[in-house]
């Protein structure tokens, strides 16, 4: 039978392939578009001058003393890109077993979050809100003499951190720690000591996931003994989640958060379909990390995978996408 023939014989109306025929057919019905509109841009924080420091496991991503990275906050708004997320290197000798150093008003944090709003003042500055960069421990909360993490004293040195971040000019800080009760304590606390513009991204479903060596390595905050997983979610619980989310919005959210996002794109869907409220996912170091390194071996081609991969949160729901590759898609979107 010829092909004019089994033409006539197919089903007209069923021939999805019409609209992927020519690249502007397919411009044309595309369902998910990736933006510069959507992405944060994390970066890391350092004392000294001068200083770029590359991270071993993520390359193309550094630590910036605090000079080089207002140049670097710079490039990336004349790009297009709205949003910063700050992390601090933290000295160890700033370090302890309660986070004192979180919410020095003189520290690396609140000194960096100044500088910025005076250089770029119409970026946004998302802060991170934890005490892991300043646990002489490694761990998100206080360490008790068991070793157990203290919900309700991490809770108060969190408030405090919350509070300090926002007097420096914050404009959303975000609780990555997962204590339960933080986020309404935060919005109380901010509320009366009236910032009520500063908003609050809630790192709501965080799970104890292996996808975060790099960071680590990044802000040497890796945890000196157990791990995280009395507070960090089980990666095997989807249900959870949404009860984490709930909770989050019920105490002041603005915003919530998965985190990882590759290996939890089912998380974010559900996710989204419980909330009106922007729904964040956050590309996490080791995922980034697997890119780049499959990348230098050739063994992908990574410019068309980071946005495969970028496209694939967006389109499970993700409204901001936290990314290392930031700069890098602002490139290419341009």
């Amino acid at each position: 039978m010829t092909e004019a023939n089994l033409s006539r014989e197919f089903p007209g109306a069923q021939r999805p392939r019409r609209l992927r025929r020519t690249p502007a057919l397919r411009r044309m019905v595309e369902e998910t578009q990736l933006t510069v509109n959507d992405l944060i841009y994390p970066l890391f924080v350092m004392e000294g001058e001068g200083q770029k420091v590359e991270v071993v496991s993520m390359p193309g991503s550094y630590r910036y003393t605090l000079d080089l990275l207002l140049k670097e906050i710079e490039d990336a708004y004349n790009l297009g890109i709205n949003a910063i997320a700050l992390f601090p290197l933290v000295a160890e000798d700033k370090k302890d077993n309660v986070g004192t150093e979180s919410y020095n008003p003189d520290g690396l944090i609140q000194r960096t979050v100044k500088a910025i709003k005076q250089a770029i003042p119409d970026i946004v500055v998302i802060t991170d809100v934890a005490l892991d960069p300043y646990s002489s421990e490694g761990h998100d909360g206080i360490v008790g003499e068991n070793g157990a993490i203290l919900n309700d004293p991490t809770v108060e040195v969190l408030v405090k951190q919350a509070l300090s971040q926002a007097e420096a000019g914050a404009d959303i800080v975000a609780p990555s720690d997962m204590m339960d009760g933080r986020i309404g304590a935060i919005r109380k606390a901010l509320d009366a000591a009236e910032y009520f513009d500063v908003g609050i991204l809630a790192y709501s479903a965080k799970y104890a996931s292996a996808y975060y060596g790099p960071f680590r390595d990044a802000l040497d905050s890796a945890p000196k003994f157990g791990d995280k997983k009395t507070y960090q979610m089980n990666p095997a619980n989807a249900r959870e989640a949404i009860k984490e989310v709930a909770l989050d919005i019920a105490e002041g959210a603005d915003m919530v958060m998965v985190k990882p996002a590759l290996a939890y794109l089912d998380i974010i869907c559900e996710v989204k379909k419980t909330t009106n409220l922007p729904v964040a996912a956050y590309n996490v170091s080791g995922e980034y990390a697997m890119i780049k390194a499959a990348g230098e071996k050739g063994w992908i081609d990574e410019k068309k995978v980071m946005l495969e991969t970028l496209t694939s949160m967006k389109r499970a729901g993700a409204d901001l996408i936290l990314t290392y590759f930031a700069k890098e898609v602002a490139l290419i979107l341009k």
